[in-house]
């Protein structure tokens, strides 16, 4: 599936932090997906680089990184990528050639 545009949300499904929704070339939405567990901290909240590294070793090999829409590649991206969660997203936007709507 080819998206070209993304939403980034406060997740309404119990649990979750966010939400991402994705968009084809006409702006009609195609898929939603929610992610980040509420309860446990990220990158973004406690900025720890030995957490994020122990992160990612973890989750490395049991989650597909390089594909925009799965929880475990937003989540690694968006959540545990840069300090501030601004960062992380123009950081996720640039890598996958999206736009923001």
């Amino acid at each position: 599936m080819v998206y070209r545009h993304v939403k980034l949300s406060r997740s309404d499904v119990k649990g979750k932090k966010y939400k991402m929704e994705f968009y084809n070339k006409d702006k009609q939405r195609i898929k939603t997906i929610h992610f980040g567990a509420i309860g446990y901290s990220d990158y973004t909240k406690h900025k720890d680089d030995n957490r994020k590294a122990n992160y990612i070793s973890r989750h490395q090999s049991s989650e597909n990184w390089n594909v925009p829409d799965t929880a475990g590649s937003l989540s690694r991206w968006i959540l545990w990528n840069h300090k501030s969660l601004n960062e992380s997203y123009k950081s996720y936007l640039n890598k996958f050639n999206l736009t923001k709507l």
